[in-house]
C-alpha cells in the first residue's frame, strides 16, 4: 500500500516562504510522477506542480512559476515544494500525489492522474 505523507505547511504573511514536504512509503514503482496540488474553500482542486521521477520533466502552473520550485530526494522518496513570495491566493490545502507507473501520455496537472493522494497540508498566507 502506498502511503503519501505532507508536511510542513503553516500560517505565514504574505512575502514570506515555505518548504512543503511529501514522504512516500509503501512498493514504489521505479515509474512514477509525483505532483502537488492545492484546494481553497469552495474551489476545484488544481494542479500547482508535476515531476516525471527519473525524466526531467518538470511542469508548473502559471500562477506558480518563479515562485515555487519543486525538488526530489530520490534516496528517501521525498518531493519537496519551496513556496516563496507567498500571496494570500496561495492560501490553500496542498496535497500530494502520485500515478505509479507513469508513461506517457501523462498530464502532470490533472488531478484524474493520480492515482494515490496524501491528505494534505494547510498553507495560509495572510496580508
Amino acid at each position: 500500500q502506498v502511503q503519501l505523507v505532507e508536511s510542513g505547511g503553516g500560517s505565514v504573511q504574505a512575502g514570506g516562504s515555505l518548504r512543503l514536504s511529501c514522504a512516500a512509503s509503501g512498493p514504489i514503482y521505479s515509474s512514477r510522477c509525483l505532483a502537488w496540488f492545492r484546494q481553497a474553500p469552495g474551489k476545484e482542486r488544481e494542479g500547482v506542480v508535476g515531476i516525471r521521477i527519473g525524466g526531467g520533466e518538470i511542469y508548473y502552473a502559471d500562477s506558480v512559476k518563479g515562485r515555487f520550485t519543486i525538488a526530489q530526494d530520490n534516496a528517501k522518496n521525498n518531493v519537496y515544494l519551496q513556496m516563496n513570495s507567498l500571496k494570500p491566493e496561495d492560501t490553500a490545502m496542498y496535497y500530494c500525489a502520485a500515478k505509479f507507473p507513469c508513461g506517457s501520455p501523462w498530464y502532470p496537472l490533472v488531478a484524474k492522474e493520480y492515482n494515490y493522494w496524501g491528505q494534505g497540508t494547510q498553507v495560509t498566507v495572510s496580508s
